[in-house]
């Protein structure tokens, strides 16, 4: 492929200076009949994206990778990672090239990659592409998440290819293209300690600090400096994953970015009724990824990054290497506790801290598990019982549970010793607890309606729902509902 004339914007491919290693270069592979099904105009502009004067079948020409646009540098990354426990030394970018950097208007550096592009180097086999159905799923939920204020790659892109791809059955073939503050991951540092190549996890290592945690490069070890500010925003992130109910569903280490974002949207989903035992993912069949064990995954993904870091935590005395990136694993809980149990204050409302609060959480989380009950509706609920004596939607959502309803009237208690004003303590509420989360039914039957009936107007619906999570919206009432038992979605899957 010749990379045409087509310029949007300029690139830095910082990534791509380094050694070959690292990656391997080459363009996407074109597909037949590229149309553009969904386009994030209003990303392109905050990273700086010469686009307005393409026209759409110019974006479908470049976001499905069948024109490289002028100063890209494609390539394909290295990386290990462990798959639901079991070490792989080699996946990589198996369906996904990025193009490289662009310079967005905050000044901050941000890839541009396609995913389902062709084959790769790193394919093992595979076709490289991807089917339509997980090209919307996460430009939904990416962009969703991003709204919903946590930390995400972002979806610039979907494109429908004109091909098809054997998954389960012919299926329409789609480009993603997603935007991140870098695809750099524990497992990236995985690839090289494999092989004990010291020389390039150093210069990983060197890299990810300049480009996303450049105060540890004056700290007095900064391999561990990076590792527990990896750590700390991971653990806000997992946090804010928790309070949400969002189910990641594939927590391998190849997909934790250093960066601290949420990052590869395959069987992910929301939890409707609260249960921290929850899984959706198809391939996950023992529950490792629970929505109760991020924690405890996350955790565990950054002990295999600090195996990776060791020899630089302390270069003259392994012991004491061992030691420090011990503590630095172990203060995950405390910090993951703390942010958690912040957030969760946040959610009902409280602004204080008291040494009960702990427990007045768990045992509202306790009555919901019990209950069944959905789990974003009752957040949102909540924040109506300040002005409202009667309680009424709350009590109706949990059914006028003796134990909750005697578990209000110590939570209104506890925010009355706080004072205030009660519509703005319901105000505050509501712009914490959201109304509208992709719920899987409602994702589902959008992308049903697209691949199935060629009919794009409920995934836009969806779409433009989610760009408001937080407010009310007339004639929408059916999107923050849960699905009916007929709807029920109780498996996800990854489409690789």
């Amino acid at each position: 492929m010749t990379h045409q004339d087509i310029s949007i914007g300029t690139f830095e491919n910082s990534f791509a200076g380094l050694p070959d290693g690292f990656f391997a270069r080459l363009d996407p592979t074109p597909v037949s009949e590229p149309v553009l099904l969904a386009f994030n105009a209003e990303l392109a502009d905050e990273l700086g994206l010469e686009t307005a004067q393409l026209s759409r079948d110019e974006l479908a020409l470049v976001f499905s990778g069948n024109a490289v646009p002028l100063g890209a540098e494609p390539l394909a990354a290295a990386y290990a990672g462990h798959q639901f426990g079991n070490f792989v030394p080699q996946l990589g970018d198996g369906r996904a090239i990025l193009l490289g950097e662009v310079r967005d208007r905050a000044g901050r550096l941000r890839d541009i990659q396609l995913k389902g592009s062709g084959p790769t180097p790193f394919s093992r086999r595979g076709d490289g592409r991807s089917a339509l159905g997980p090209v919307l799923r996460e430009y939904l939920i990416s962009e969703a998440m991003h709204r919903l204020g946590v930390p995400s790659t972002r979806a610039l892109a979907a494109v429908l290819s004109g091909d098809r791809v054997l998954r389960e059955g012919y299926k329409p073939g789609g480009v993603m293209t997603r935007i991140a503050s870098s695809h750099i991951r524990v497992g990236s540092f995985q690839y090289f300690a494999a092989g004990d190549d010291q020389a390039s996890i150093k210069r990983l290592m060197d890299y990810v600090i300049d480009r996303h945690y450049p105060g540890a490069a004056t700290a007095e070890s900064p391999a561990l400096a990076l590792l527990q500010s990896v750590i700390e925003r991971q653990a806000k992130l997992i946090a804010h994953w928790m309070m949400i109910g969002f189910v990641h569903g594939v927590m391998n280490t190849d997909n934790m970015a250093l960066s601290g974002e949420t990052i590869d949207f395959g069987p992910c989903a929301f939890m409707d009724a609260y249960h921290p035992d929850t899984v959706f993912s198809s391939i996950d069949q023992f529950g490792r990824y629970a929505y109760g064990r991020q924690p405890g995954i996350a955790q565990w993904n950054l002990a295999r990054l600090a195996e990776a870091l060791l020899p630089f935590i302390d270069p003259d005395e392994k012991k004491k290497s061992v030691e420090l990136a011990s503590a630095a694993i172990s203060d995950f809980a405390p910090i993951y506790h703390e942010k958690w149990l912040e957030g969760m204050r946040a959610k009902l409302g409280l602004s204080q801290k008291e040494e009960d609060d702990r427990a007045l959480i768990g045992e509202l989380l306790d009555g919901l598990h019990r209950k069944g009950t959905d789990f974003t509706l009752a957040f949102r609920r909540l924040g109506d019982v300040h002005r409202d004596a009667s309680a009424h939607a709350f009590l109706e959502l949990v059914e006028h549970d003796a134990v909750l309803v005697e578990w209000l009237d110590r939570y209104r208690a506890r925010a009355a010793r706080e004072g205030g004003d009660a519509e703005k303590r319901t105000a505050m509420m509501q712009r914490i607890n959201p109304i509208y989360i992709p719920r899987n039914h409602l994702v589902e039957a959008a992308l049903s309606a697209a691949i199935e009936e060629r009919d794009l107007g409920p995934f836009k619906a969806l779409h433009g729902v989610l760009a408001h999570p937080f407010e009310e919206i007339a004639g929408f009432e059916a999107f923050a509902l849960p699905a009916e038992p007929s709807e029920r979605v109780y498996q996800t899957f990854c489409g690789t």
